[in-house]
């Protein structure tokens, strides 16, 4: 579905996305993990030409995206991202509809798209149809952003640390709601992440990049098992750490209060 060729980014002298290739199979969620400069949000635009590679390719059902214009591209290639960036002057309806009005949809048909992404991401149409961005708490903006994203039903999701701002509750509800709808729509995902429990949760494969280069590719359970390097081994025992804390802690063996 999506095949990354050499993919290379470089500014000036420096590189920060060095000659990354893989393939992303039609319905999977790919997490793409690293810290902060590992390139994996470079990587992702590159995806869908926000960014410009230096070298390199990417294909979509084998078509170089090089060859499409950008414009269309984005319309095709669903996108959301942690800031979100909903229009503040328009109502969450219009901001779902804003890619269909771009595509000549008619006032009718646009409607029953947005009601129907609406209800998709548990947003009563009747209820927030109307609301500014401004009314809604973080998580429901989120949830907005994920609905804008699959407007024109793209094949094709890039997310980029949606949830990251979120507190615990809200980031899982969403990240079941994510699970879902990409079962319900079989959606083909890229999903960028620095959190090693979200990319181990959400992911059917997780890439390990550091630097720019990718370092594993694998399932979770491939890369708890057998990590490739001491930086995954590191990324891996971090949970793994936490989960074994917090189960110490159930069965009253953490530090004595102060």
């Amino acid at each position: 579905m999506i095949e990354l060729r050499q993919l290379t980014k470089r500014y000036g002298d420096r590189t920060v996305v060095d000659g990354v290739t893989l393939t992303v199979g039609r319905g999977e969620l790919l997490v793409l993990l690293g810290g902060s400069g590992s390139g994996k949000t470079t990587t992702l635009k590159m995806i869908n030409r926000l960014v410009e590679p230096s070298d390199g390719r990417v294909l979509i059902d084998g078509t170089d995206v090089a060859a499409q214009p950008a414009h269309e591209l984005r319309r095709r290639v669903g996108y959301a991202f942690q800031q979100i960036g909903l229009f503040p002057h328009l109502t969450v309806g219009q901001n779902v509809g804003i890619t269909l009005r771009l595509l000549g949809w008619n006032p009718a048909r646009t409607r029953r798209r947005v009601d129907e992404l609406l209800a998709l991401v548990e947003l009563d149409p009747e209820v927030y149809r109307e609301r500014r961005p401004a009314e809604l708490s973080g998580g429901q903006q989120q949830r907005v952003g994920v609905a804008r994203a699959l407007a024109a039903e793209p094949a094709v999701l890039l997310f980029d640390e949606p949830f990251g701002a979120l507190d615990p509750l809200t980031r899982d509800r969403l990240q079941r709601s994510l699970r879902t709808i990409r079962d319900r729509l079989a959606l083909t995902i890229v999903f960028v992440t620095h959190d090693m429990v979200e990319a181990l949760l959400l992911g059917d494969r997780i890439a390990v990049m550091r630097d720019g280069r990718l370092l594993q590719l694998g399932t979770p359970a491939e890369l708890l098992r057998a990590p490739a390097c001491d930086y995954v081994a590191q990324l891996m025992e971090t949970p793994l750490r936490h989960g074994r804390a917090v189960e110490a802690l159930a069965r009253g063996e953490g530090p004595s209060p102060r």
